[in-house]
C-alpha cells in the first residue's frame, strides 16, 4: 500500500483518487474550494460519470479515502503526490499555467518528506522543467523529490474502466527510479508502460488527442463531399475502417468534436508550434474544418425551414458534447443553439444529464422535462447528442405531436429508410 496524495479533485483527479484507493492505497484529495470538500467528503461527485459515487462512496468508507482543503495535512506522509489540477485555454490559446503552478509552489512549502511528484495534468511540453524549479524553490533543506509526467488518457463517460483497463501508461522522468516506483503503483493493471524522457512523455498527450481531433475534422470534410456528390459517408467510414491500418475508432461525421480537451489540446499544440518557429498548417486546418462543421450544420437547418429561422419552433435532443457525461465546455451543441437563437428561432431542448450545466450559459432558450416536450410543436427536431434514451423513443408519438415532421441527425445515429417509413423528413451528415 502507497500514500498518494491527488492536487485537485475535479474530473480527471476525482477519477484518479478514487481509482488508486480502490487498488487498496491510502489517498488523500486536496481541494482548495472548502464546499467542494465537504461534498466529497458526504460521497456526492462534483462530476457527473458513470459509477464515480458508487466507487468513491465504497472508499470513503472502507477509510481509504479522504479529502482536506489543508495541503500539510493532505501531504503529511505522502510518497506520491498527483497534480491534476485544470489548464484551460488561455486569451492567446495557450494552456493557462496558473493552477499548477500554485499547486507546484504549495507541495515545495508544505511537504514533510521526500516525495515524487507527479504531473497528471494535460501540460505544455516544458512543464516538468517549470515544475521542478517550482517545487525545488519551497522545499525544506534534506528533503528530495523527483517529478515525473503522467498525462492521463481518460474518456468522459468511460472514465473509470480507462483507469482502470488503460490501453497504455505513459510516464516521462529524468530519473529512471522515479519513473518504476510510480510503475509499480500501475502494476495491478498489467497494462504497458511506456518509459520516455518527459517532455517526450509530455508530447504524446498532445500528439494523441490532436490526431484523434484530426480524423474526426478529416470524416466532417469527407461528408461535406459525400453530400454534393451523393455518397453516403457511414459506408463509407465503414468501408475504411475495416483497413487494419485506419481502424474503426473516430470516423463518425457530425457536428464537430467538443469537451474539455481536443479543442483546448489542439490549439494549445498549434500555439506551442507557432511560437517555436514552426507552421502547424494541419492543426490549423482541424481547427477551421471543425468550426465550419458547425456553421454548415446551422446553415443546413436554415436552408431546410426554408432560409428563415425568425419564429420557427426548434426542438433539440442533446446539449452535452457527447454522452454519458453532462459537460457542455467547447460543445457543438452549445454554439448551435446558440446561434439559431440568434436567427430568430425558438429553441426548446431538452438533455438527459446536462440541462444544469447549460442554463448557465445558453440564453433565449426553453428547456424541458423530456425528450417529447421538446418536440411538441416543433418545425423541426435536431438530435445533436446520441444518448440510448433517445433511441429509444416512441417516434410515431414524436412524429404525431410535432408541426412539421423534419427530423435533422447531426450524429447520423438513426436509420434514414426506417425514420422515414414513419413518416419523418430526414436529414443527417453527409448522407444522401
Amino acid at each position: 500500500m502507497s500514500k498518494i496524495s491527488v492536487v485537485g479533485v475535479n474530473y480527471v483527479g476525482l477519477v484518479t483518487a478514487a481509482c488508486f484507493a480502490d487498488l487498496g492505497n491510502e489517498v488523500m484529495g486536496i481541494e482548495i474550494v472548502p464546499e467542494k470538500v465537504q461534498r466529497l467528503r458526504q460521497g456526492l461527485a462534483p462530476i457527473y460519470e458513470p459509477g464515480i459515487e458508487e466507487v468513491l462512496q465504497r472508499n470513503l468508507k472502507a477509510g481509504r479515502l479522504r479529502f482536506t482543503t489543508d495541503y500539510a495535512e493532505g501531504l503529511r506522509g505522502a510518497d506520491f503526490v498527483f497534480i491534476a489540477v485544470g489548464t484551460p485555454e488561455g486569451p492567446d490559446g495557450a494552456a493557462d499555467m496558473s493552477q499548477v503552478e500554485s499547486a507546484a509552489r504549495s507541495i515545495g512549502q508544505q511537504a514533510s518528506g521526500d516525495i515524487v511528484v507527479i504531473n497528471k495534468s494535460t501540460v505544455p511540453i516544458g512543464t516538468g522543467d517549470l515544475v521542478t524549479r517550482l517545487v525545488g524553490a519551497g522545499m525544506r533543506p534534506g528533503l528530495k523529490f523527483s517529478v515525473v509526467s503522467n498525462p492521463e488518457f481518460l474518456r468522459e463517460g468511460s472514465a473509470l474502466n480507462d483507469f482502470m483497463c488503460p490501453d497504455r501508461v505513459v510516464l516521462g522522468s529524468s530519473d529512471p527510479a522515479a519513473s518504476e516506483r510510480v510503475a509499480a503503483l500501475y502494476e495491478p493493471l498489467n497494462a504497458p508502460i511506456i518509459s520516455t524522457d518527459i517532455r517526450t512523455a509530455e508530447m504524446i498527450k498532445y500528439a494523441s488527442n490532436a490526431i484523434l481531433a484530426t480524423r474526426i475534422s478529416f470524416m466532417n470534410e469527407v461528408a461535406q463531399i459525400c453530400e454534393h456528390l451523393g455518397a453516403d459517408v457511414k459506408q463509407v467510414a465503414l468501408g475504411m475502417g475495416y483497413d487494419k491500418r485506419i481502424g474503426h475508432h473516430f470516423l463518425d461525421a457530425g457536428i464537430g468534436y467538443g469537451g474539455s480537451c481536443f479543442p483546448k489540446d489542439v490549439k494549445a499544440l498549434a500555439h506551442m508550434a507557432a511560437s517555436n518557429h514552426c507552421h502547424p498548417q494541419l492543426l490549423n486546418a482541424v481547427m477551421d474544418i471543425n468550426q465550419d462543421a458547425l456553421r454548415l450544420f446551422v446553415e443546413k437547418i436554415r436552408h431546410l425551414l426554408a432560409g428563415d429561422l425568425a419564429g420557427k419552433r426548434i426542438g433539440v435532443w442533446g446539449l452535452s458534447f457527447k454522452p454519458n457525461t453532462d459537460d457542455i465546455r467547447e460543445a457543438p451543441q452549445v454554439g448551435i443553439v446558440a446561434a439559431l437563437v440568434a436567427a430568430g428561432g425558438q429553441v426548446r431542448a431538452y438533455d438527459p444529464v446536462a440541462m444544469d450545466n447549460a442554463r448557465r450559459v445558453v440564453a433565449d432558450a426553453a428547456f424541458c422535462s423530456n425528450a417529447y416536450e421538446a418536440a411538441a410543436g416543433a418545425d423541426a427536431i435536431l438530435l445533436l447528442t446520441e444518448w440510448n434514451e433517445f433511441k429509444q423513443l416512441d417516434m410515431a408519438r414524436v412524429h404525431s405531436s410535432m408541426r412539421r415532421p423534419l427530423l435533422v441527425d447531426g450524429r447520423n445515429m438513426f436509420v434514414p429508410a426506417e425514420i422515414r417509413a414513419q413518416g419523418f423528413e430526414y436529414a443527417s451528415v453527409g448522407r444522401p
